[in-house]
């Protein structure tokens, strides 16, 4: 695959998602350039992270400002020990939902991974306390389109925030806001023959207008930061775009907080331009799930623990 001379190579970085203690641990215990970047997490954060995704508790585990940085942490180990184990692929672009958006600027060589795992810290801390626990909420809609759900949401709304969050594939769209408008919608929904409007177990309402207190105080951090020269392009959320600019990546990221994730776009981007391959680097599948739910000509490989590391080389 690797030496056809036709194939596009597209690296996906996951975000936050329920992740369980271990991850990562593997990677740790077999790579040295993996225990490496659990090392310098711990260094950058100032307590034991890797202690924290290895044998943590899981409700410490789940808060938003914890699962941020160990997410990263976990895709760059994964990333550091595909390449120290001899990656042989030329990288188009690369890409990552929400959070996995700062993996894939790490792996551009774009952010260094110390100022990285801070600010996505900080980035969760800020969600967090952007909204009293209670009053945002999240659904995932299942069974209905984008524009179905838009119109629902704006029904729904009645002065309140509700709108579409992550666009993850054209029938799984995840809908947040106010917690009351977030339930209307839910019915709406229904009534209007979604199969499925699930409310999400999550800590704050991401990536709608509740956030903007959240994207407030990153902005501040994320102007303070450098930013390397690209690599390779990474797809940005905010518009589906390919980015090779070090100096727009502050404002992406910061509209990205309060802006729906559009990973649909994103993939659609990615096959227009080519890509064939795509190689999910991180905790899970669910990106790959996504990739196959969108455009089913994309290969999907990943890279999550030594055994996926071995299959995904060998592959290659």
């Amino acid at each position: 695959m690797a030496g056809d001379g036709h194939s596009k190579f597209a690296f996906v970085f996951p975000g936050q998602g329920s992740q369980a203690v271990g991850m990562g641990k593997d990677l740790f215990e077999t790579y040295t350039a993996a225990r490496e970047v659990f090392e310098e997490a711990d260094d950058a954060l100032g307590f034991k992270l890797s202690e924290m995704c290895f044998a943590g508790d899981e409700a410490d585990l789940q808060m938003t400002a914890n699962t941020q940085p160990a997410i990263l942490t976990t895709s760059i180990a994964a990333y550091r020990a595909m390449k120290a184990e001899g990656l042989q692929v030329t990288t188009s672009f690369a890409a990552g939902h929400s959070l996995g958006e700062y993996s894939a600027l790490v792996a551009a060589g774009v952010l260094d991974f110390a100022d990285a795992v801070r600010t996505v810290r900080r980035r969760g801390t800020y969600m967090q306390e952007a909204v009293p626990a209670g009053v945002g909420a999240m659904a995932a809609i299942l069974g209905s389109d984008l524009a179905t759900i838009e119109s629902a949401c704006s029904e729904a709304a009645q002065d309140q925030v509700c709108s579409p969050a992550n666009i993850n594939s054209r029938s799984q769209i995840v809908i947040a806001g106010n917690s009351e408008a977030i339930d209307r919608a839910c019915e709406i929904l229904k009534e209007k023959g979604a199969k499925r409007a699930i409310k999400l177990n999550v800590s704050a309402p991401f990536h709608c207008a509740l956030m903007m207190p959240a994207q407030e105080r990153l902005a501040d951090d994320l102007k303070s930061l450098n930013y390397g020269s690209f690599e390779f392009p990474v797809v940005q959320n905010v518009d589906a775009q390919a980015n090779s600019e070090p100096a727009t990546v502050a404002d992406a990221l910061t509209w990205q907080v309060s802006s729906p994730v559009c990973w649909l776009q994103s993939i659609e981007f990615l096959s227009g331009m080519g890509v064939t391959t795509v190689i999910e680097i991180g905790a899970g599948k669910v990106l790959s799930g996504l990739v196959r739910q969108i455009d089913r000509e994309i290969v999907c490989l990943n890279v999550e623990n030594s055994e996926s590391l071995r299959n995904t080389l060998e592959t290659l």
